[in-house]
């Protein structure tokens, strides 16, 4: 088998990661010309072009596979760095850009339970790069090779994967005070909905239109939607009265208490199953990320 220059797989991830040359270039403190030369020897060891050069640049299915290899590169190189600081605790380790640790996680469990339960192991040193999407397309990330774990709705593992339950996270409708006194002072029902304007995070969030579909029995509803792609900037739309909202009831419950925020469908919520996925390998790394993770879900889940 053919061994590839680290520097040269490192180049192609910085123009993924990166999305372009140029950055590529000041990311790697190299010139753009030595960038492209790093490329074009990698394409001709291989022998098929290995980036798509489009808006924004793509990796080919070649170029995805030595992305995920690269990243494995990192992952062991995480793992050593990790049992170099035990055997040798002053070590600060490389500290280096194209050392980092990538993983996706959905907006919301970055909003609520991702963070302190990650906490640990980012003071510990650990080059985290926390990548957000939709809890519906986090796993795609992985599926490319772009991140080595990701936290998703999908229940079934990816080829070359282990996947990890972590639980229900429950969702409620909310509105502001103010704005459900106006607009549905008998909170949410089958004759108002479709008149109420619906705060979802982006295009890819069906959470809103299925919250409502299951509280009425309906089998597809259309709402009127504006978008925020911030868990948190939901709540802050909600409690400014642009309309109502399914957000995590972690994130409602301290306003709910103090009486800004109502529950629409008090009867109702919403639970979404989370899956933790990462690639099936033999790393401390990886097993101290699970661990911090499953921990922080059973807390969740224990709150």
């Amino acid at each position: 088998m053919s061994t590839f220059d680290p520097d040269a797989l490192e180049c192609l991830a910085a123009i993924v990661e990166e999305g372009g040359f140029e950055r590529a270039a000041q990311r790697l403190s190299i010139t753009q010309s030595a960038v492209s030369q790093r490329l074009r020897a990698l394409e001709a060891q291989i022998g098929t072009v290995l980036i798509v050069r489009s808006r924004p640049l793509k990796p080919t299915a070649a170029g995805q596979l030595l992305l995920k290899h690269t990243k494995q590169l990192r992952l062991l190189r995480a793992d050593l760095e990790r049992d170099l600081k035990e055997l040798a605790p002053s070590s600060t380790g490389s500290g280096r850009e194209e050392e980092r640790i990538s993983i996706a996680i959905n907006a919301d469990s970055i909003a609520t339970w991702a963070l302190p339960a990650l906490d640990e192991l980012a003071r510990q040193g650990l080059p985290l790069e926390i990548i957000t999407d939709d809890q519906d397309f986090t796993h795609e990330w992985l599926r490319e090779g772009q991140v080595l774990g990701c936290v998703t709705t999908l229940k079934q593992a990816l080829r070359g994967c282990k996947v990890l339950p972590l639980g229900a996270m429950p969702y409620v409708l909310v509105a502001s005070r103010d704005f459900a006194r106006e607009h549905c002072p008998q909170g949410l029902t089958p004759h108002n909905f479709r008149e109420l304007p619906f705060i979802a995070f982006n295009r890819k969030d069906d959470m809103q239109s299925e919250f409502v579909a299951k509280a009425f029995g309906l089998r597809r509803v259309t709402l009127s939607q504006l978008f925020v792609p911030s868990s948190e900037g939901q709540v802050r739309a909600v409690l400014a009265g642009w309309g109502a909202s399914v957000v995590p009831e972690l994130l409602a419950r301290p306003l709910l208490a103090q009486g800004a925020l109502v529950n629409l469908v008090p009867q109702q919520q919403l639970p979404i199953q989370l899956y933790w996925h990462c690639w099936n390998l033999e790393s401390e790394v990886l097993d101290a990320l699970t661990a911090a993770l499953a921990r922080g879900a059973a807390a969740l889940a224990a709150g």
